[in-house]
C-alpha cells in the first residue's frame, strides 16, 4: 500500500453509516511538505474560477469523490498559493505603512496563521457541526418487518442513505470562500486606501460597502460549497447570516467606518 493510500485509510470513510464525532487531521495538512507532488497548475485554475465561476470548481468534487472516495481535496497546493498571496499582501501593506522588516514578517504570519488558518479551523468546525446536526436529512424509517418480529425482538435500523460530512471538506469550503474575500479586503482595499481613510460620509459608504461585499462573498462561498454535497438538505440556511450582515451595514452608515476601525486594529491608525 502506498503512503498516500495509507494516509487516506487513516481518515474515516466518507460513506460510513454514521458520521465521525470528532474531526481528524486531513491529509491535506499532512502533505504540506511534499512540494514536488503538488499540482500548482490545478490550484491556480481553481483560484481563478473561484472568482469568475465558482460552481465550476465544485463540479470537480464529484470526480474527486469517485476516484479517491473522499470529498475533501488531498493536494495542499492551494494552501501554499493562498499563503503566498497573503505574504504579497503583507509586503504591500508594510510598504504603505512603512513597517520594518520584522513588522512585515509579523504581519504576514498574522494574516496566514490567524486570518486564514485559525479562523478557518474555527469556521470549518462550526460548519462541520452545523451540517451534521441541521443539514443532514433524517434516516428513513425502519420497515415494519424490521421493527419487531412476532416475539417482539428488535432489529437494528437500516443504514442511513446519506454520507458523512468530512471536516476536511468544510475546511476546503472555507479555503475556497476565502480567496474572493482576500481579493476584496486584502488587495482592493489597499488600492482604495486613500478614499476610505478620508473623513466624510461618501468615503465611509465606500469602505463599509467594500466590507459588505467581501463578507457577503465569503458567506455565499460557504453556501456554494456545502450545497454541492448531494446528500445535504436545507443548505439555504447557510445564507441566513446575510440578514444581520445587511442590517449591520445599514446601521453602520449612520457613522461607523468599518474600514478605518479594522485598519486601526491592524496598524493603529
Amino acid at each position: 500500500m502506498s503512503a498516500y493510500a495509507a494516509e487516506a485509510g487513516a481518515l474515516p470513510s466518507p460513506s460510513s453509516s454514521s458520521p465521525s464525532s470528532t474531526p481528524r487531521i486531513p491529509v491535506i495538512f499532512r502533505r504540506l511538505h511534499r512540494f514536488h507532488q503538488m499540482d500548482f497548475e490545478l490550484a491556480a485554475w481553481q483560484l481563478t474560477y473561484l472568482c469568475i465561476a465558482p460552481r465550476r470548481v465544485y463540479r470537480n468534487v464529484y470526480f474527486h469523490k469517485q476516484t479517491k472516495n473522499t470529498w475533501a481535496r488531498d493536494d495542499p497546493a492551494i494552501l501554499v498559493l493562498i499563503s503566498a498571496c497573503l505574504c504579497v499582501a503583507a509586503v504591500a501593506w508594510s510598504l504603505v505603512y512603512s513597517l520594518s522588516l520584522w513588522q512585515a514578517l509579523e504581519l504576514a504570519l498574522l494574516m496566514i496563521l490567524r486570518d486564514f488558518l485559525l479562523s478557518g479551523i474555527i469556521i470549518s468546525t462550526i460548519l462541520w457541526q452545523t451540517s451534521r446536526i441541521f443539514l443532514l436529512p433524517p434516516p428513513p424509517p425502519a420497515p415494519a418487518s424490521l421493527a419487531g418480529g412476532p416475539s417482539g425482538a428488535r432489529y437494528p435500523p437500516p443504514t442511513p442513505r446519506h454520507d458523512a460530512v468530512e471536516w476536511g471538506y468544510t475546511f476546503d469550503v472555507h479555503t475556497n470562500a476565502f480567496f474572493p474575500l482576500y481579493l476584496t479586503l486584502y488587495l482592493a482595499q489597499l488600492f482604495l486606501l486613500p478614499v476610505i481613510r478620508r473623513d466624510n460620509w461618501v468615503c465611509l459608504w465606500a469602505g463599509n460597502t467594500l466590507y459588505l461585499a467581501g463578507i457577503a462573498q465569503y458567506i455565499y462561498g460557504l453556501y456554494l460549497g456545502l450545497s454541492a454535497l448531494p446528500f445535504l438538505a436545507r443548505t439555504s440556511l447557510l445564507l441566513a447570516p446575510l440578514l444581520p450582515l445587511g442590517a449591520g451595514y445599514v446601521v453602520s452608515l449612520l457613522g461607523f467606518n468599518v474600514a478605518r476601525w479594522v485598519l486601526g486594529v491592524y496598524f493603529g491608525s
